[in-house]
């Protein structure tokens, strides 16, 4: 039986009992042995039916018993009813009077604790003329000041989340307070990371926001977590536990002007194979970067909101790509590629419409090129292989001229 299913009164042999003692009322102890024969049970299990019917007040004992022993005389199901119930009716009308009353003090103490805010904001306001920075280190007390803070939204709402996947019970929570935001007309931009769109449980409460008017764009690296509301409050997270309440307003202009930068910079939450495929080449290209630059592993999957193995896959197919035998000599061979690849300038003479655009040739070998890179990075080299025998051959020394060595007048 579930947890919540309601728990019968009777079993299937205290009722075969309660329908022979209607008929052979009274039940004497002396009559127990008739009962369970006429019945087809056991003398145990007439017994256990009949403190089952006496529990239910389905039985009443007689009172006196008689000389032959005790006895029990049927009552019926509205009288036992009422007689049960009343008792634990009156009992749950004491619970509820009781959480009532509880309720009814909490409430009171919040009040009174809501009724010191403005003289707490005056003390600090008299204590930091140009704002004020709390320390919460308490996560309960963080959770209730955020969804309190939240609640009160009246213009706009600023969030930044890096990582790849958010916690289930953190979105099942925020969701239904997100969407009457939504409704109430307050805009919601969000602001997450590439990774966040191969996340079913992330993608789909993702779709919800936007179909409910909210704004979400995704970069390859995006602020630490961030809250900004109606500028003029933001929470931080703070070292270790807890969070940062920033009220101070050069610092909450400063937080909402890095926001900006980087909503320009991201990427419309977009759904599609092709969407998905752009971004995956855009992490792609940012390894590559963060690994010239000399990171680790652990540092780039870190920095990029991947798990380390996703990581790794990535720079191994790098090194395959560029044909590089170790992350070191990919640095380099990045670095030099990138220097090597010229940008059209606004001096380059424009190409006539009319004449046919030269077929592109590999620098090496002078085979015709692949087509572009889905990023439209022009490619140099027709193969991983001309393009490690490219870097090898820029590494020799040149020969020295036939006649560089002979003395002059010879």
């Amino acid at each position: 039986m579930a947890d919540g299913a309601p728990r019968r009164i009777l079993d299937e042999h205290a009722q075969t009992l309660y329908r022979w003692t209607l008929v052979n009322s009274p039940l004497a102890e002396a009559a127990v042995a008739r009962a369970a024969d006429e019945t087809n049970l056991t003398e145990a299990q007439c017994r256990a039916a009949i403190e089952c019917l006496d529990a239910a007040r389905l039985l009443k004992p007689i009172d006196p018993p008689p000389a032959t022993g005790p006895a029990w005389q049927p009552q019926s199901p509205q009288a036992a009813g009422a007689q049960l119930l009343t008792e634990r009716e009156n009992a749950l009308r004491h619970q509820e009077s009781r959480l009532r009353h509880e309720r009814e003090q909490i409430q009171s103490l919040r009040d009174e604790f809501a009724a010191l805010m403005p003289v707490y904001l005056q003390g600090r306001q008299l204590a930091h003329p140009h704002g004020a920075i709390d320390l919460l280190t308490d996560k309960f007390a963080v959770r209730a000041m955020l969804a309190e803070a939240v609640g009160a939204c009246r213009s706009e709402l600023l969030v930044s989340k890096p990582g790849g996947a958010f916690p289930p019970g953190s979105m099942r929570e925020a969701l239904p307070r997100d969407l009457e935001l939504l409704a109430s007309g307050v805009r919601m931009r969000n602001l997450y990371q590439h990774v966040t769109r191969f996340d079913q449980a992330t993608r789909a409460n993702a779709e919800q926001l936007i179909a409910a008017g909210a704004e979400i764009r995704t970069l390859t690296d995006v602020l630490p977590q961030m809250i900004v509301i109606d500028g003029e409050l933001a929470f931080l997270p703070a070292r270790g536990c807890g969070a940062l309440l920033v009220r101070e307003p050069s610092l909450l202009a400063f937080l909402t002007t890095t926001f900006e930068r980087d909503w320009g910079n991201a990427t419309p939450f977009t759904l599609g194979p092709q969407a998905a495929r752009d971004i995956s080449e855009d992490l792609k290209q940012n390894i590559q970067l963060l690994l010239s630059n000399g990171l680790k592993d652990e540092a780039i999957a870190r920095r990029l909101g991947i798990s380390l193995r996703t990581c790794r896959r990535h720079v191994s197919e790098l090194l395959e790509s560029l044909g590089a035998d170790s992350r070191f000599q990919a640095g380099v061979i990045t670095e030099r590629l990138r220097i090597a690849d010229p940008r059209p300038t606004a001096d380059a003479p424009a190409v006539p419409a009319n004449d046919p655009a030269p077929q592109p040739c590999c620098t090496y070998c002078a085979e015709p090129l692949p087509p572009a890179s889905a990023t439209g990075r022009r490619r140099l080299h027709c193969s991983p292989r001309c393009r490690a025998r490219a870097h090898r051959a820029r590494r020799q020394p040149p020969a020295p001229a036939p006649n560089a060595t002979k003395p002059a007048g010879s």
